[in-house]
């Protein structure tokens, strides 16, 4: 596991709950650290052992933990760089989602060493669409559910959005695009000007 992804975790919980739950989680997971180095690699059982004490700390199931995490990536102000590489996805919520299929690549770009699962998007009729995340982490298209609900928010579009499941190594996402200028979105600009993420 790629320490941003720890560093991901971290983050969302202590701006979430605040430090004391992020140090009972670290307790309770029994991992030798307090703190996610950005850049270190860390194997892929601590990532579950502080997920598993996420879900036990806050009384919630690990999905819904997850879809939050993926919301917090996106409209959390903390997280404005991640919020911006997604933007450049597109000028609206579909073809955002169309681009879905590179964002690997341009994660690659970013940080050369962060692998993120293969995604494969498909419109089967307008505004219904699969989409399969391959050989992901347990759990990655929980992200990717609360993720993709906070883009919506931040296009202005109005998305029904379900986890279908696992089977074998894939996850698969539903997602209903009903309206896409439901409502106004967030300000965005492709260029800069150093005021606004």
């Amino acid at each position: 596991m790629h320490g941003l992804i720890g560093r991901a975790i971290q983050n969302f919980v202590h701006d979430t709950y605040g430090p004391e739950t992020w140090l009972q989680i670290v307790g309770v997971a029994a991992v030798p650290m307090t703190e996610f180095e950005p850049l270190k690699i860390y194997s892929d059982d601590v990532a579950d052992k502080v997920l598993d004490a996420v879900a036990l700390c806050l009384e919630r199931p690990r999905e819904e933990i997850l879809e939050d995490m993926g919301l917090y990536l996106v409209a959390h102000p903390n997280c404005a760089t991640v919020r911006r590489l997604l933007r450049f996805g597109g000028d609206t919520f579909l073809h955002f989602l169309h681009s879905l299929n590179e964002l690997p690549d341009r994660v690659r770009l970013a940080v050369s060493d962060l692998d993120l699962p293969e995604l494969d998007l498909r419109e089967h009729y307008a505004g219904n669409l699969t989409l399969t995340v391959f050989d992901g982490p347990h759990g990655f298209g929980h992200v990717l559910v609360g993720l993709l609900r906070a883009m919506a928010d931040d296009f202005g579009a109005l998305v029904m959005l379900e986890h279908m499941g696992r089977n074998q190594s894939a996850e698969t996402l539903q997602v209903q695009l009903l309206e896409v200028d439901y409502a106004q979105g967030r300000a965005f600009q492709f260029a800069g000007d150093g005021t606004a993420p």
